[in-house]
């Protein structure tokens, strides 16, 4: 009798439980809705599902009110949701390291055009030397999206990624994160295909960070594929936007 008392006690609880555990995972704060839903990301809402961009911005923690420094912002699609998440209290600095700026001006320049707008009046474009990394004040999110693996190779003028790891440790308040999502290489290659096939051994991303001395503090799935062979090119047409990829974030201690 005890145990079949038991087994609906659990069976009751059960849905509970699970419910309590599913719900963090689905339920999407408001800043972060009206942000993804901004009418000037109209260009940018096609990407939306396979880029995950809730699930990349839950992720990364960021919150109204936060600063954050955005490492090699692309096309600024990013930008524009943390431009919006952040808010009219908090800012965004778009990172461009010289070296990679020389290769990709119109993206620059695009973004430089984005900081003039009034409704993204909390974006500021930064440039410095790739070795150099600095921000005007300290932060709470250091984030960058598919361009670790760019820093150690010949055009950014070799830069090294510890070096790189300790700059952001810096920068960060106690307690802020560095999340770094990147196009994964076979498990061992290290750097071996950073200047090759753009892609990083997850193993030596994390191996770097916490040298510098973050902590490992949680990994996404979200953009993971179990497809990708990582022995090609991620601009290869069979793969190009669809690659494995990690997603970690590293938080520097709060003491």
């Amino acid at each position: 009798m005890r145990t079949l008392v038991l087994a609906a006690v659990i069976a009751l609880a059960l849905p509970a439980a699970h419910a309590a555990h599913a719900s963090p995972q689905h339920a999407q704060p408001p800043y972060l809705t009206a942000a993804i839903n901004d009418p000037g990301r109209q260009a940018d809402r096609k990407d939306d599902a396979r880029r995950k961009i809730a699930q990349v911005m839950a992720f990364a923690q960021v919150k109204p009110g936060d600063k954050v420094l955005e490492l090699i912002p692309g096309s600024g699609y990013f930008t524009r949701v943390f431009s919006g998440v952040v808010g009219p209290k908090g800012h965004v600095y778009a990172l461009w390291p010289n070296e990679y700026a020389s290769e990709a001006q119109s993206d620059v320049d695009n973004l430089r055009k984005l900081a003039r707008q009034p409704h993204y009046a909390n974006v500021s474009v930064l440039t410095q030397p790739a070795a150099k990394l600095d921000a005007p004040e300290s932060v709470d999110v250091v984030f960058t999206s598919q361009n670790y693996h760019d820093y150690p190779d010949k055009f950014m003028g070799n830069a090294d990624p510890v070096v790189l790891d300790k700059q952001v440790y810096k920068v960060l308040k106690p307690g802020g994160v560095f999340v770094v999502i990147d196009h994964v290489a076979p498990a061992g290659s290290g750097m071996r295909d950073t200047d090759t096939l753009h892609r990083i051994d997850p193993a030596i991303v994390r191996k770097q960070v916490e040298s510098a001395g973050f902590v490992f503090d949680g990994e996404s799935n979200a953009l993971r594929n179990p497809a990708d062979p990582h022995d090609i090119k991620v601009f290869d047409k069979s793969i190009r936007g669809h690659t494995d990829q990690f997603m970690y974030r590293f938080r520097k201690p709060a003491k």
